[in-house]
């Protein structure tokens, strides 16, 4: 069948031949550093079982991630048991606001989502997001939100970001807050002098202030363990050494639109030595617009910290990797789909629910870590 694309999408196209969307142009490529892992290798094997409790799953992420984990959280929230979103916004945010014949999701994306002040438009509203978000539940496209209420929520605007604005991340408290999440559940850091990066303590860095590639700060702490700390109370201090694996696994088995889910082939996962023996828990970590392998290297997914937290605490953390697509789906900065650029039709496109491209890649392989070991 011959595919005509509407107005919607040809509209939505041209707005994003103009996409900065969550970030600058991008830097040249940095190679990869890791060389004692299957990821340096080039090795590319099936993500393997190891029995984990999917109970105490959680995610985070920075930017298009912080929205891709908003957006995850809520959809899986009978699997999710805590969000990190740092300079992102609520559930659904890009669906407001409406205007007739269609809702233009991208435009919406890039204003009431962002910088809504500089827009001139309306900060995202809670209170109808979660409305949106309870008829989808209701629907069975998403879990009960009454699920929201035992989840813990680390919140993170730098004062310095005018990308993603504190008015924007505000309103995932809210959504939360009116949701019926316990206060003592959600935590609001916007004290810090950052820019739009996720931050370390590490001073080869970017300075504090900044908004540049690779998007990685330092502002003298670790941002991924004040996240864990928050969504696992219990976190053991983390470690200096690194005895566990970071595997590169054939993502491209778990997408079932491959065509229109601007997802790599590759992903990458840290495995803790104890998880092949002991139940462990996991936490799913979004990367931002141009933080793609092909933009920043390994930089990610080894250098922000959460790896060494995993080790002494039994969590193997999942890294999924989007990829830049210039031509369909549109998504030249490798950002993860929270406006529906994977959805044909942007009339009822699916980037939200359960059943959307990139999410139900990424709970597939939750389900495989799971799984029995050895299983196949």
């Amino acid at each position: 069948m011959t595919k005509r694309y509407p107005v919607a999408l040809r509209t939505t196209g041209l707005l994003a031949l103009s996409l900065v969307l969550l970030a600058p142009l991008p830097m040249p490529a940095i190679a990869a550093t890791t060389t004692t892992t299957a990821a340096a290798t080039g090795d590319v094997i099936a993500l393997p079982a190891y029995q984990v409790d999917l109970s105490q799953t959680t995610v985070s992420g920075l930017s298009s991630g912080a929205f891709m984990a908003a957006q995850f959280a809520v959809a899986y929230s009978a699997t999710v048991s805590g969000a990190g979103i740092i300079a992102g916004g609520p559930y659904y945010c890009a669906s407001q606001p409406g205007r007739f014949p269609y809702i233009s999701y991208l435009n919406n994306a890039l204003t009431t989502c962002m910088n809504p002040a500089e827009k001139q438009v309306a900060p995202p509203d809670a209170s109808g997001l979660l409305r949106s978000a309870q008829g989808f539940a209701r629907d069975k496209q998403i879990d009960d939100t009454a699920y929201l209420q035992r989840q813990r929520i680390y919140l993170f605007s730098g004062t310095k970001d005018q990308t993603v604005t504190r008015p924007v991340v505000e309103q995932v408290a809210k959504f939360y807050q009116l949701a019926g999440t316990p206060a003592a559940q959600i935590r609001f850091v916007d004290t810090v002098g950052a820019g739009h990066a996720i931050i370390t303590n590490n001073s080869q860095d970017q300075a504090c202030g900044l908004t540049a590639s690779p998007f990685i700060n330092d502002c003298n702490f670790v941002q991924a363990r004040d996240i864990l700390q928050h969504l696992y109370p219990d976190l053991q201090p983390s470690s200096s050494t690194l005895n566990g694996k970071l595997i590169a696994f054939n993502q491209r088995s778990f997408i079932q639109n491959a065509i229109a889910s601007s997802m790599s082939n590759t992903a990458y996962a840290y495995v803790p030595q104890a998880c092949t023996s002991e139940t462990c828990r996991v936490h799913v970590v979004f990367h931002g617009c141009l933080q793609t392998t092909q933009d920043i290297g390994d930089r990610f997914y080894t250098r922000t910290g959460y790896n060494q937290v995993a080790e002494t605490n039994k969590i193997i953390v999942l890294y999924p990797q989007a990829e830049p697509s210039p031509v369909f789906p549109y998504n030249p900065q490798g950002c993860w789909d929270f406006w529906g650029y994977t959805s044909i039709n942007p009339l009822n496109p699916e980037f939200f629910r359960k059943s959307g491209t990139q999410m139900a890649a990424v709970k597939a392989m939750l389900d495989r870590l799971a799984a029995r070991r050895g299983s196949r």
